[in-house]
């Protein structure tokens, strides 16, 4: 019983019933104008169905009346960009103002019935009702007051289940949104696996050296070692808060739309910042930047970002050549600097690894390590489709 009657309990069978109500209210209004013509509203489907701006309102009546409290209603607030997404808002227009016919129905004449019913079996009139007009009292109209108030309960939750689903489908996100959402989310993703990594190997490498040092320090009982341990804990902690602000930084970022986050576009004001922090870049870019995708545009971005990044760290002020090159389906970048000191192997640090992830997520592939010139180079070819 308790499941049966449940939905009598909960709020939003009632924002549904509101919900499929409202699109009656201009009909009703304009019955009272012109008698003749009821139908008359319903012409106006079909070009405010149009707006692209009718498809946001829709959505977050839908999300608040239909689904309140839902986390992923799976409705979409953005105007329509699309044809299908006029026609789909058309369409959705039109199924809502059925409904509201069938719900005006339903909710009017049902209780009316089941009235008029009590008022036969208690020796009345049947109140105007067709069905009991030529009914004549008797006490056995009392058994069929139930029914109509059963088909009542059943017609307001059983339309306000098929407005939702209607609703879900019809208003929910086309596929240039999905695309956008899942996009968003992959970058999130990326954001998130990065930071994880990044606080994983600085931070936790900071945290152990500082350990390891200090116990040698108490253990060794020696002035100058201790002198030198408090130095490297010292130099430790000092390039782990740069990391730790440079992870705060994409934290930050993170919450910005992903269409707002800097691209390939950009890129002039990175180089600049770069010159300004001393280092000599000499920057070649040819192609058309504008035509590169977005998600590859701004991966490319925090790959030059982080090749720079790790140019001014680990070689200081020195010349850095920047190639960025968009031709043939794909996005080149190639970064260069000279070495100062050797380097073994490809590189092992957290910001390499980090470009040749984001390389491989895209398709793509990332080179980086010693070159035969030695030279430092970063090179990364990423496919545009």
């Amino acid at each position: 019983m308790a499941t049966v009657l449940g939905p009598l309990l909960r709020g939003r069978t009632y924002t549904r019933l509101l919900h499929l109500w409202v699109p009656a209210l201009p009909f009703s209004v304009w019955m009272f104008i012109h008698p003749a013509t009821p139908w008359m509203p319903a012409l106006m489907l079909v070009p405010l169905g149009l707006i692209p701006v009718v498809r946001t309102g829709e959505g977050v009546q839908a999300r608040v009346m239909l689904m309140p409290g839902e986390r992923e209603p799976g409705i979409s607030e953005e105007p329509s960009r699309t044809w299908q997404d006029r026609l789909r808002t058309t369409l959705w227009l039109a199924v809502r103002v059925a409904l509201a016919g069938v719900t005006t129905v339903a909710t009017v004449w049902l209780p009316l019935l089941a009235y008029s019913a009590g008022e036969v079996a208690a020796g009345g009139s049947p109140g105007g009702v067709p069905v009991l007009e030529d009914a004549r009292p008797h006490w056995a109209y009392a058994l069929l007051v139930p029914f109509p108030l059963v088909a009542l309960y059943a017609a307001v939750v059983g339309l306000g289940e098929l407005v939702t689903a209607v609703a879900r489908r019809l208003l929910g996100p086309s596929p240039a949104e999905r695309l956008a959402a899942m996009e968003a989310r992959t970058e999130q993703l990326l954001e998130r696996t990065r930071i994880a990594r990044e606080l994983h190997d600085s931070i936790g490498h900071a945290l152990t050296v500082a350990v390891v040092q200090a116990g040698a320090a108490r253990a060794a009982g020696d002035p100058a070692f201790t002198d030198r341990a408090l130095g490297a804990i010292e130099e430790t902690g000092r390039a782990a808060l740069e990391d730790l602000e440079r992870v705060l930084g994409v934290l930050r970022e993170s919450e910005r739309p992903v269409s707002s986050r800097p691209t390939l576009v950009d890129a002039d004001r990175l180089l600049e910042s770069a010159r300004a922090s001393g280092a000599k870049v000499d920057a070649e870019v040819t192609g058309p930047l504008d035509t590169v995708p977005a998600p590859v545009s701004r991966e490319g971005y925090r790959i030059v970002q982080e090749s720079l990044t790790n140019t001014l760290r680990h070689a200081g002020a020195v010349p850095v050549r920047v190639r960025i090159r968009v031709a043939d389906g794909t996005l080149l970048l190639e970064i260069r600097n000279p070495l100062k000191r050797e380097v073994p192997g490809p590189g092992r640090g957290s910001g390499l690894r980090g470009i040749r992830e984001r390389a491989a997520l895209l398709g793509g592939r990332a080179h980086t390590g010693p070159d035969d010139e030695g030279d430092w180079r970063v090179r990364v070819e990423l496919p545009l489709r």
